[in-house]
């Protein structure tokens, strides 16, 4: 078997690094091993609840540096987006905490904007806030949703994130949402920017959908993990094929010494 040269790895967070705000044993040793190994990676999180700051926050607990540019949001996908197009004021469905991201990037809350921004609300999805953002869409808006993830694995359980209220939204307003987040195609090629042609990319995540076939799309390899929502038979439902399956974020070394692809 031909060996691959992988010149780069992207890295989701949540249910692939760390449950909750608790690192995954063995994730800083991986880490560690692709940075002695000179592979360049970068931190892609599907997450839309949190700012950058808060991410990077999280993950200092990871006990490995990490800078503001190994991560890439949805939300620095939009704001990119948005600027392209001279957006300055969106009626945003976001938390609070995220809204700083588009602040500091001069993007303003207007509940009578066109232009409708959707992530994980959290408890900010109410009746109010959903209507709002359909009456600015009923009369000619755009809809951008930063992710169209279904669930994702917190410390209690699973929860509901973004995709379910979009898909509410696109079905009371006939309304196609143009997406910033995993699966897209343009998100991931955003990602690996600066990472070399010469070789493969791979994509850790513990989404069939969103990391393993998003990145397949794109041209990468796509590596699930099972520490986070990953059910076994998702690869017969799904009709997906991974290019490998790790039990833990801690087998990365071995597979990238093994090459087994």
């Amino acid at each position: 078997m031909r060996k691959i040269n992988i010149t780069g790895v992207l890295l989701d967070i949540d249910g692939t690094l760390m449950i909750g705000p608790n690192p995954i044993p063995g994730a800083d040793k991986a880490l560690i091993f692709l940075r002695e190994n000179e592979i360049r990676y970068r931190f892609v999180s599907n997450s839309t609840r949190r700012s950058k700051f808060n991410i990077l926050k999280k993950l200092e607990k990871l006990n490995v540096s990490v800078s503001p540019d190994e991560i890439w949001t949805p939300a620095s996908a939009a704001i990119s987006y948005l600027k392209n197009k001279h957006v300055s004021v969106c009626n945003l469905l976001i938390t609070d905490d995220l809204k700083q991201d588009f602040n500091k990037a001069g993007i303003f809350h207007d509940p009578k904007s066109s232009y409708v921004i959707v992530g994980d609300a959290a408890e900010r999805f109410t009746y109010d806030t959903m209507n709002s953002a359909f009456r600015s869409l009923i009369t000619g808006g755009e809809l951008i949703a930063l992710e169209k993830d279904k669930y994702w694995r917190d410390t209690d359980g699973l929860s509901l994130s973004a995709g379910p209220f979009v898909s509410a939204l696109e079905f009371a307003t006939g309304c196609k949402s143009v997406l910033m987040g995993k699966p897209s195609p343009i998100f991931f090629r955003a990602a690996q920017e600066g990472f070399s042609s010469e070789g493969k990319i791979i994509m850790i995540g513990d989404d069939i959908i969103t990391d393993v076939k998003g990145a397949q799309d794109a041209g990468m390899l796509g590596v699930i993990t099972c520490t986070g929502k990953f059910k076994p038979d998702e690869t017969v439902t799904c009709k997906v094929l991974p290019d490998a399956i790790l039990s833990s974020i801690s087998d990365l070394p071995n597979l990238l010494n093994e090459n087994s692809f």
